[in-house]
Protein backbone atom coordinates (compact mmCIF):
# COMPACT_ATOMS: atom_id res chain seq x y z
CA UNK A 1 0.00 0.00 0.00
CA UNK A 2 1.20 3.82 -0.76
CA UNK A 3 2.32 5.63 2.05
CA UNK A 4 0.97 9.12 2.87
CA UNK A 5 4.13 10.86 1.20
CA UNK A 6 3.62 8.57 -1.72
CA UNK A 7 -0.03 9.61 -2.58
CA UNK A 8 0.82 13.24 -2.53
CA UNK A 9 3.77 12.69 -4.38
CA UNK A 10 1.47 11.03 -7.10
CA UNK A 11 -0.86 13.41 -6.74
CA UNK A 12 1.39 16.71 -7.34
CA UNK A 13 3.50 14.64 -9.96
CA UNK A 14 -0.32 13.98 -11.26
CA UNK A 15 -1.40 18.35 -11.31
CA UNK A 16 2.18 19.47 -12.85
CA UNK A 17 1.41 16.76 -15.96
CA UNK A 18 -2.33 18.08 -15.78
CA UNK A 19 -0.90 22.01 -16.17
CA UNK A 20 1.45 21.01 -18.36
CA UNK A 21 -1.44 19.41 -20.81
CA UNK A 22 -3.68 22.41 -20.64
CA UNK A 23 -0.77 24.41 -21.66
CA UNK A 24 0.13 22.61 -24.40
CA UNK A 25 -3.33 22.82 -25.76
CA UNK A 26 -3.40 26.75 -25.36
CA UNK A 27 -0.49 26.79 -27.09
CA UNK A 28 -1.31 24.87 -30.00
CA UNK A 29 -4.81 26.70 -30.30
CA UNK A 30 -2.94 30.36 -29.93
CA UNK A 31 -0.88 29.00 -32.60
CA UNK A 32 -4.22 27.96 -34.94
CA UNK A 33 -5.69 31.46 -33.83
CA UNK A 34 -2.93 33.33 -35.04
CA UNK A 35 -2.43 31.72 -38.89
CA UNK A 36 -6.79 32.25 -38.70
CA UNK A 37 -6.13 35.68 -37.89
CA UNK A 38 -4.00 36.65 -41.05
CA UNK A 39 -7.19 35.23 -43.10
CA UNK A 40 -9.07 37.94 -42.89
CA UNK A 41 -11.56 39.29 -45.30
CA UNK A 42 -14.17 42.19 -45.81
CA UNK A 43 -17.56 42.34 -44.89
CA UNK A 44 -19.86 44.45 -47.41
CA UNK A 45 -21.86 46.01 -44.89
CA UNK A 46 -19.28 47.44 -42.47
CA UNK A 47 -16.71 50.19 -42.99
CA UNK A 48 -13.30 49.08 -44.29
CA UNK A 49 -11.22 48.93 -41.47
CA UNK A 50 -13.06 46.59 -40.03
CA UNK A 51 -12.33 42.68 -41.45
CA UNK A 52 -13.91 39.26 -40.06
CA UNK A 53 -11.35 36.51 -39.37
CA UNK A 54 -12.54 33.35 -37.47
CA UNK A 55 -9.07 33.44 -34.96
CA UNK A 56 -11.75 33.23 -32.22
CA UNK A 57 -12.62 29.82 -32.73
CA UNK A 58 -9.77 28.07 -31.66
CA UNK A 59 -10.10 30.42 -28.31
CA UNK A 60 -14.18 30.01 -28.02
CA UNK A 61 -13.45 25.71 -28.46
CA UNK A 62 -10.32 26.52 -25.43
CA UNK A 63 -12.92 27.90 -23.16
CA UNK A 64 -15.54 25.55 -23.81
CA UNK A 65 -13.44 22.00 -23.58
CA UNK A 66 -10.79 23.65 -20.76
CA UNK A 67 -11.84 26.89 -19.00
CA UNK A 68 -12.93 30.19 -19.88
CA UNK A 69 -9.71 31.51 -18.27
CA UNK A 70 -8.16 29.31 -21.15
CA UNK A 71 -10.20 30.89 -24.06
CA UNK A 72 -8.25 34.18 -22.61
CA UNK A 73 -5.24 32.79 -22.38
CA UNK A 74 -5.69 31.86 -26.40
CA UNK A 75 -6.88 35.22 -27.14
CA UNK A 76 -3.77 36.64 -25.46
CA UNK A 77 -1.29 34.54 -26.73
CA UNK A 78 -1.95 35.03 -30.60
CA UNK A 79 -2.30 38.69 -30.39
CA UNK A 80 0.76 38.67 -28.34
CA UNK A 81 2.30 36.62 -30.98
CA UNK A 82 0.66 39.44 -33.91
CA UNK A 83 1.65 42.69 -31.93
CA UNK A 84 5.54 40.85 -31.93
CA UNK A 85 5.47 39.66 -35.81
CA UNK A 86 3.69 42.02 -37.54
CA UNK A 87 1.62 45.35 -36.25
CA UNK A 88 0.49 48.25 -37.52
CA UNK A 89 -1.06 49.96 -34.98
CA UNK A 90 1.49 50.49 -32.56
CA UNK A 91 -0.38 47.58 -30.07
CA UNK A 92 -3.58 49.45 -30.15
CA UNK A 93 -5.26 47.68 -32.56
CA UNK A 94 -3.65 44.35 -30.51
CA UNK A 95 -5.02 45.44 -27.37
CA UNK A 96 -8.50 46.09 -28.97
CA UNK A 97 -9.01 42.51 -30.56
CA UNK A 98 -7.32 41.22 -27.03
CA UNK A 99 -10.36 42.94 -24.79
CA UNK A 100 -12.97 42.54 -27.64
CA UNK A 101 -11.93 38.44 -27.61
CA UNK A 102 -11.33 37.80 -24.12
CA UNK A 103 -15.02 38.96 -23.07
CA UNK A 104 -16.69 36.89 -25.62
CA UNK A 105 -14.90 34.01 -25.33
CA UNK A 106 -14.74 34.52 -21.04
CA UNK A 107 -19.04 35.10 -20.91
CA UNK A 108 -19.46 31.88 -23.76
CA UNK A 109 -16.96 29.60 -21.19
CA UNK A 110 -18.52 30.87 -18.25
CA UNK A 111 -22.21 29.79 -18.98
CA UNK A 112 -21.22 26.59 -20.59
CA UNK A 113 -19.32 26.07 -17.49
CA UNK A 114 -22.37 26.25 -15.52
CA UNK A 115 -24.08 23.63 -17.37
CA UNK A 116 -22.15 21.31 -20.00
CA UNK A 117 -25.19 21.38 -22.71
CA UNK A 118 -26.06 22.52 -25.83
CA UNK A 119 -29.01 24.89 -24.47
CA UNK A 120 -26.42 26.98 -22.51
CA UNK A 121 -23.48 27.08 -25.08
CA UNK A 122 -25.89 29.00 -27.20
CA UNK A 123 -26.70 31.19 -24.00
CA UNK A 124 -23.73 31.71 -23.67
CA UNK A 125 -22.99 32.25 -27.32
CA UNK A 126 -25.36 35.17 -27.08
CA UNK A 127 -25.06 36.53 -24.27
CA UNK A 128 -21.33 37.04 -25.21
CA UNK A 129 -22.01 38.88 -28.28
CA UNK A 130 -23.83 41.34 -26.87
CA UNK A 131 -20.90 41.58 -24.40
CA UNK A 132 -18.26 41.82 -27.02
CA UNK A 133 -20.43 44.17 -28.98
CA UNK A 134 -20.69 46.50 -26.22
CA UNK A 135 -16.88 46.44 -25.32
CA UNK A 136 -15.78 46.77 -29.35
CA UNK A 137 -18.43 49.78 -29.00
CA UNK A 138 -16.92 51.38 -26.15
CA UNK A 139 -13.51 50.53 -27.24
CA UNK A 140 -13.32 52.14 -30.39
CA UNK A 141 -15.00 55.36 -29.25
CA UNK A 142 -12.75 55.80 -26.25
CA UNK A 143 -9.31 54.43 -27.57
CA UNK A 144 -9.31 53.33 -31.19
CA UNK A 145 -10.46 55.88 -33.46
CA UNK A 146 -9.17 58.73 -31.46
CA UNK A 147 -5.70 56.89 -31.91
CA UNK A 148 -6.14 56.59 -35.30
CA UNK A 149 -7.31 60.84 -35.45
CA UNK A 150 -3.88 61.05 -34.50
CA UNK A 151 -3.03 59.65 -37.94
CA UNK A 152 -5.53 60.70 -40.14
CA UNK A 153 -8.43 63.10 -40.23
CA UNK A 154 -11.74 61.94 -38.17
CA UNK A 155 -13.71 62.87 -41.24
CA UNK A 156 -11.62 60.59 -43.20
CA UNK A 157 -12.52 57.57 -40.57
CA UNK A 158 -16.08 58.58 -40.84
CA UNK A 159 -15.64 58.77 -44.84
CA UNK A 160 -15.25 55.33 -44.49
CA UNK A 161 -18.49 54.49 -42.48
CA UNK A 162 -20.49 56.64 -44.63
CA UNK A 163 -19.83 55.03 -47.75
CA UNK A 164 -21.60 52.22 -45.77
CA UNK A 165 -24.48 54.33 -45.34
CA UNK A 166 -25.39 57.88 -45.07
CA UNK A 167 -26.56 57.25 -40.93
CA UNK A 168 -22.95 57.40 -40.64
CA UNK A 169 -22.11 61.53 -40.24
CA UNK A 170 -19.72 61.07 -36.73
CA UNK A 171 -18.25 58.84 -34.50
CA UNK A 172 -21.29 57.50 -32.40
CA UNK A 173 -22.57 57.13 -35.36
CA UNK A 174 -19.76 55.05 -36.87
CA UNK A 175 -19.97 52.86 -34.04
CA UNK A 176 -23.40 52.38 -34.13
CA UNK A 177 -24.11 51.46 -37.36
CA UNK A 178 -20.64 50.47 -38.55
CA UNK A 179 -19.08 48.84 -36.22
CA UNK A 180 -21.98 47.56 -34.01
CA UNK A 181 -23.57 45.18 -36.63
CA UNK A 182 -19.88 43.93 -37.63
CA UNK A 183 -19.30 42.57 -34.31
CA UNK A 184 -23.31 41.23 -33.82
CA UNK A 185 -22.62 39.71 -37.23
CA UNK A 186 -19.04 38.39 -36.37
CA UNK A 187 -20.26 36.83 -32.82
CA UNK A 188 -23.13 35.21 -34.27
CA UNK A 189 -21.23 33.49 -36.82
CA UNK A 190 -17.92 32.70 -35.01
CA UNK A 191 -20.71 30.95 -32.37
CA UNK A 192 -23.07 28.75 -34.83
CA UNK A 193 -19.70 27.64 -36.43
CA UNK A 194 -18.24 27.15 -32.82
CA UNK A 195 -21.16 24.84 -31.73
CA UNK A 196 -21.66 22.96 -34.96
CA UNK A 197 -18.00 21.83 -34.91
CA UNK A 198 -17.19 21.35 -31.39
CA UNK A 199 -18.66 17.83 -30.41
CA UNK A 200 -16.72 16.58 -33.52
CA UNK A 201 -13.43 18.28 -32.27
CA UNK A 202 -13.45 17.67 -28.79
CA UNK A 203 -12.23 14.51 -28.24
CA UNK A 204 -9.16 15.73 -29.61
CA UNK A 205 -8.64 18.55 -27.25
CA UNK A 206 -9.44 16.08 -24.47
Amino acid sequence: MQTKVERETVRISQRKISKTNVLTKVAVLSSIAYIMMLIEFPVPFAPGFLKMDFSDIPALVASFAISPIAGVMVELLKNIIKLVTNTKTGGVGELGNFLVGASFVFTAGYFYKIKRERKYAVIGCLVATIVMTITAAAFNNFILIPFYAQIMPIEAIVSMGSVITDRIHDVPSLVLYGITPFNIFKGLVISLITILIYKKIRPLIK
